[in-house]
């Protein structure tokens, strides 16, 4: 049999590979070679005319498929070990329904669409938006962007358009993840100052925000659950000190919490943001992120969303609704040309993720909620009374209430958090996030999560597995 070469056959994954057809396209557009329209373009010494350095091509796709997953199977996941890891991306149970949903061509597939063409998608969102405006207690919800640290990112810049004000306050102790984030999209244009946090409870320090805020303070910017694991009880009071001087308040919330925690829009935020991975979406080698901005339905507000909110309307047809853009024209999409009146841009954002949330919505429900924040919370109170009885531990770190996730202090175990995770490891554990290099001055601390995927028998193994490895050292 005549062996196949990609310079017979064309290559399989890439169109008009074949050479006929590439001799066809090049004799199309007065070119006699691939290598003469490369040379008009790039000049010739500084192509690479060598052979790469690469394997031949798998033509066979039952070949390409069992070479990747080959190459997948070297993977261990958190399916296969158990995990304690969260700091943004979390372990929770996603129903079967969620993912059936979107799976289906119509939504997995789609990107942009008309009201006119793509009405099931549109409607979806349209859900999507309803339920998280119901959860929030907000008026407004845009559709889905990137992620927790995009939408933080977008809400103070927001604060600083509508107070005309170019510096923002916001608390030290923020995901290390979404601080880059933050200062990537506000400097230099937005200076951002820091706010300290109570070392024994992590709270914000009420005297350090009294001190700083001011008439050119734009928002306060705080986390409630916070990126450690406490839960902060003085959003009122934050708020008030802030909106004495005018500064409006930003704040980013997990919104599995709200089930049963108060939402911000109850003690005073102007604007809600946070992240959707909790609602359905599945840990993707940290991505399946997507990222929610919610406000009041004032003028102020709305026109200040750069991103896309699909309303309801009416048509033609008596008792029929319709689905489409609300003022377009304030979004990146109408002036993206337009020097100086572009807010601020997105592209391909995450919007199967915002029709997850509204599938997970629908399925859990008010009482659902409910449920899943109270399991947390209780999950967590074993874990933190099992693992205080560890020798030389100390759980939690803060005096504070906590939900999902609590920073569990090794200090005085002589031993450090990277020596204990590897040890954890072998033992098929992943355990806490290292806190020592962004948070050094917790010292050998971890951020430990445990949702409602953790059972009482995983929480006793952590423990066995720690007390085992503490004691050895």
């Amino acid at each position: 049999m005549e062996e196949r070469s990609i310079e017979k056959i064309g290559h399989p994954y890439i169109p008009n590979s074949h050479p006929a057809v590439q001799k066809e396209m090049l004799k199309e557009i007065g070119v006699a070679s691939i290598d003469e329209l490369i040379d008009k373009v790039i000049p010739r010494e500084l192509q690479y005319r060598g052979p790469l350095n690469l394997p031949k091509p798998l033509l066979s796709e039952y070949e390409l498929r069992r070479h990747v997953e080959g190459i997948l199977s070297k993977n261990r996941t958190c399916g296969d070990y158990l995990c304690f890891l969260g700091g943004g991306t979390w372990p929770h149970y996603v129903p079967a329904i969620c993912d059936e949903i979107a799976s289906r061509g119509e939504f997995l597939t789609a990107y942009a669409g008309e009201p006119y063409e793509d009405h099931g998608r549109w409607q979806a969102l349209f859900e999507y938006e309803s339920l998280m405006a119901e959860l929030l207690d907000m008026d407004v919800v845009s559709v889905p962007i990137y992620s927790w640290g995009h939408a933080a990112g977008t809400s103070l810049r927001m604060a600083s358009r509508i107070t005309g004000r170019k510096e923002v306050l916001v608390v030290d102790t923020i995901s290390p993840e979404r601080r880059r984030i933050i200062e990537n999209y506000l400097e230099p244009h937005v200076k951002i100052r820091w706010l300290k946090h109570d070392p024994s409870s992590g709270f914000v320090d009420l005297e350090d925000l009294k001190n700083k805020i001011s008439e050119k303070i734009a928002a306060v910017y705080f986390e409630n659950p916070s990126y450690l694991g406490f839960i902060e009880p003085q959003g009122k009071e934050i708020s008030d000190i802030a909106h004495e001087k005018g500064s409006l308040v930003v704040v980013g919330v997990d919104p599995s919490s709200l089930g049963i925690l108060e939402p911000p829009s109850h003690y005073g935020a102007d604007i809600v943001c946070g992240e959707l991975q909790p609602l359905g979406n599945h840990m993707n080698f940290g991505g399946g992120l997507a990222g929610f901005v919610a406000t009041r339905d004032e003028e102020k507000f709305v026109k200040e969303i750069p991103y896309r909110i699909f309303g309801i309307a009416h048509t033609v047809v008596p008792g029929e609704y319709g689905f489409g853009d609300v003022a377009f024209e304030r979004t990146s999409f109408m002036v993206r040309e337009t020097p100086g009146e572009s807010k601020e841009f997105v592209g391909t954002a995450t919007a199967l993720w915002g029709i997850v949330a509204g599938v997970y919505l629908a399925l859990m429900g008010p009482r659902g909620m409910r449920e899943l924040g109270e399991t947390i919370v209780k999950r967590v109170r074993y874990a933190i009374h099992k693992l205080s009885q560890l020798p030389g531990v100390k759980v939690p770190k803060f005096n504070a209430p906590h939900f999902k996730e609590f920073v569990v202090d090794f200090n005085s175990t002589g031993m450090k958090v990277k020596e204990i995770n590897e040890k954890l490891l072998k033992k098929g554990i992943i355990g806490g996030i290292d806190l020592s290099k962004n948070f050094p001055e917790l010292g050998e601390a971890a951020l430990y999560c445990v949702t409602e995927i953790h059972t009482r028998e995983d929480i006793d193994r952590l423990y066995e597995s720690l007390a085992e490895i503490l004691e050895v050292s």
